[in-house]
């Protein structure tokens, strides 16, 4: 199968090739296999990864950078646990690295104790191989992104047209400066044991949050060096995990600076309050260029053959 699917490949006949090893459910691949087996498509990135239906029969494998890449082997969130639901079910990105999905159920357990909630309501994570999105999200491409509903999850019996109409609550006032009266306690131990886990490289919340978090919070505060502010992020926060250990083809984000990030939270919420005049633009500057659609050769070469399998 691999040899006739290496000639089809010299072939140019990418259609094939993106059949081949189809039937062999199951199969576990080592980094070598990314070597070769490669078919270079045309068109729109997200195109591609949006069509695909399940993960890819790989080892799972983080490739590239969390807003260009894709998934190897990517693990499906089951669509109902114990102590959470995924939602949103007709979007098809309840997938992500096992490591995710291993995180997801750990945290939802510890939400599970907090008062008001039963676990938690989860979001998107990634499509079933990753890459770019047919809509929404720029990152969230290798499986280690994972957005969850700052709602309770008080009824873990909703039906799959409940996910689909229900909606998070926003907890901002004041465009984000400021939490709203949808805030409680449970939502700072939520994020308290969310960045706990060292699993996590930063969580993304609105800039109003880390600051009330920042001042109410009186014993250890090392965890909310991994709170960091962001535009939007009122209905759910965004859990980035780290690359997994022995995936060398993933790529960190840059380290955070040390402490606790709380000066550089009321920073932002200042600049909401206070909004800084706009600087002058330059006449002779060249204009700002549109952001392009990413196409397969934006992606690690690798991409390739997770497509293809």
């Amino acid at each position: 199968m691999r040899h006739t699917t290496k000639i089809v490949a010299l072939l140019g006949l990418s259609l094939l090739a993106a059949c081949g090893g189809r039937d062999r459910p199951g199969t576990r691949l080592s980094s070598q296999d990314f070597a070769g087996d490669i078919v270079t498509r045309s068109g729109l990135a997200k195109q591609l990864f949006g069509a695909e239906r399940s993960g890819s029969p790989q080892s799972p494998q983080p490739l590239g950078f969390y807003s260009k890449g894709c998934l190897a082997g990517g693990a499906e969130l089951a669509e109902t646990g114990p102590t959470w639901q995924a939602m949103r079910l007709s979007r098809n990105r309840n997938w992500g690295h096992p490591d995710t999905i291993a995180y997801l159920q750990r945290l939802s357990r510890k939400a599970a104790a907090l008062p008001g909630w039963n676990g938690l309501y989860v979001g998107d994570i990634s499509q079933p191989r990753g890459g770019p999105m047919l809509t929404g999200h720029a990152s969230h491409q290798i499986g280690l992104d994972a957005d969850i509903w700052l709602r309770p999850a008080d009824n873990l019996n909703l039906s799959r047209q409940d996910r689909e109409n229900i909606s998070s609550i926003s907890l901002r006032r004041a465009n984000g400066a400021y939490t709203n009266g949808n805030w409680t306690r449970a939502h700072h131990e939520l994020l308290k044991a969310a960045a706990s886990d060292p699993a996590v490289a930063r969580i993304f919340i609105f800039p109003g949050a880390k600051v009330k978090m920042c001042n109410d919070e009186k014993g250890d505060r090392s965890w909310l060096n991994k709170i960091r502010p962001w535009y939007g992020h009122h209905y759910h926060f965004h859990v980035r995990l780290k690359c997994p250990r022995g995936t060398p083809n993933c790529e960190d984000q840059a380290t955070q600076p040390a402490g606790d990030g709380c000066a550089d939270a009321q920073d932002w919420v200042n600049n909401i309050l206070n909004p800084p005049p706009p600087k002058p633009r330059d006449p002779n500057a060249p204009p700002p260029k549109k952001k392009r659609e990413l196409t397969m050769a934006d992606l690690p070469r690798q991409c390739n053959a997770v497509l293809s399998r």
